[in-house]
């Protein structure tokens, strides 16, 4: 019996030693058009060029990249690298989460992904991961 309670006391402890993911939102401009999850795939992936792409730096876009565009950020990467070099488009750009929330309250016309904690009532999430 106190073997069983020390494994499960090793089992609690891996599993809230495992890092938590943070919560994703996809943002508009409170102003801006509803899109459906894949719609917003067909933006980042510039294959609807609507609107303007903005990606938080860091783990939420990866995040963003591998659930919703069905890539690792690697192969995003040398997806956007052969478009650029055929003239197809240019990435996303990344910044800030503050300074995608900024952009995306600021201009109608971009849509944005950063971490759901940094989401204020300038914008109008879309979704959340």
């Amino acid at each position: 019996m106190n073997t069983i309670k020390k494994h499960a006391l090793a089992i609690a402890a891996l599993v809230l030693a495992l890092p938590a993911q943070a919560e994703i939102a996809v943002i508009v401009n409170n102003s801006g058009a509803s899109l459906s999850q894949d719609e917003v795939s067909q933006v980042f992936l510039g294959k609807n060029k609507s609107v303007t792409p903005m990606m938080a730096e860091g783990s939420a876009s990866d995040e963003f990249i591998e659930k919703v565009l069905s890539r690792s950020p690697s192969q995003f990467k040398a997806y956007w690298a052969k478009l650029a070099f055929t003239g197809g488009g240019r990435p996303p750009q990344t910044s800030s989460a503050s300074d995608v929330v900024s952009k995306v309250a600021s201009d109608a016309n971009t849509i944005g992904v950063v971490d759901a904690g940094a989401v204020t009532g300038d914008v109008k999430v879309l979704f959340k991961l």
